[in-house]
């Protein structure tokens, strides 16, 4: 939790936010992810000053439960200094013990963003589904709070102006409106207009530029002129020379003996690689997240 400090900006962990989202399909189906096409009602995790605290917090905490569909998960809140956000015990359950800061008795509004990310802790110890290191899992656990329709409250928590900031969780403000962004393309919904901070709807602005970008790589038809001048350079190459430099892009061209070369590259939704023939215009699914891609190989 930054309060008062610096906040990270860019995209410093996107190749870990890309593989949590093909993690989350890998792990839940097309299917399941469909399921949470809608995401947490603003009117659903408010929180008045005029609230029992912990009342207020154990409301909030069961809407994360019913969101994320844990129904035999009861979470108990309590508060106390410390260092970070909030912390969680992952244990057998089904009772969760999740401590909030101390900050959160007088900045209510900002307990929903905090339980989005413990209680995701939760579905995702329930699914066994981890990365590496404490770092990597945090940035999964952000990137499916995000994704999965709850982690726009943690965008939103994000403030900061010339005296003091304030931001929640282990992504830039970028990088969650990066993932929101790809929810939003994915589901048609417009998070946008639940934010009640600028910095937040400037962040979902740059995020979703990005994630456009992904939409515009080569192979794919929709990619610029530039992209496809340099993919028709490196696929000459890779055809009479073998395997060019692939930095710098995210396709790459390998031979195949039972027939023409091939070309991989990411889905630009669930980022799950792809390898089809270099032939010409050709139409490409991807067999995790389902999405028809045009492409010009």
């Amino acid at each position: 939790m930054a309060n008062g400090g610096p906040v990270e900006h860019g995209y410093p962990h996107l190749d870990t936010v890309r593989e949590s989202i093909t993690a989350l399909y890998k792990r839940l189906s097309y299917d399941t992810i469909h399921t949470f096409a809608t995401s947490v009602a603003p009117a659903d995790v408010a929180f008045a000053d005029s609230d029992d605290l912990h009342l207020g917090a154990q409301r909030v905490a069961r809407e994360m439960v019913r969101h994320y569909r844990l129904p035999d998960a009861r979470m108990i809140i309590g508060f106390r200094e410390m260092t970070h956000a909030a912390h969680v015990e992952l244990a057998a359950g089904p009772e969760y013990f999740i401590e909030l800061n101390d900050r959160f008795r007088t900045h209510r509004r900002d307990i929903g963003a905090a339980l989005a990310h413990e209680v995701m802790h939760v579905y995702l110890h329930r699914l066994d589904l981890s990365f590496a290191g404490t770092r990597d899992t945090e940035i999964l656990t952000d990137t499916a709070a995000a994704y999965l329709g709850a982690g726009w409250l943690l965008l939103d928590a994000y403030r900061e102006d010339a005296a003091s900031s304030q931001k929640l969780g282990y992504l830039t403000p970028e990088e969650f409106g990066y993932v929101l962004a790809k929810r939003a393309l994915v589901f048609g919904e417009d998070p946008s207009v639940w934010f009640t901070s600028p910095q937040a709807y400037t962040a979902y602005t740059k995020g979703m530029a990005r994630a456009r970008q992904d939409e515009q790589q080569p192979p794919l038809t929709a990619a610029g002129w530039a992209g496809r001048r340099r993919y028709a350079r490196d696929r000459r190459h890779a055809q009479h020379h073998g395997t060019p430099d692939h930095s710098g892009v995210l396709y790459a061209f390998a031979p195949d003996d039972r027939g023409p070369l091939r070309v991989s590259f990411p889905c630009p939704t669930c980022h799950q690689r792809i390898r089809v023939p270099v032939r010409g215009r050709v139409r490409a699914r991807c067999a995790l997240c389902r999405t028809v891609l045009e492409c010009d190989t």
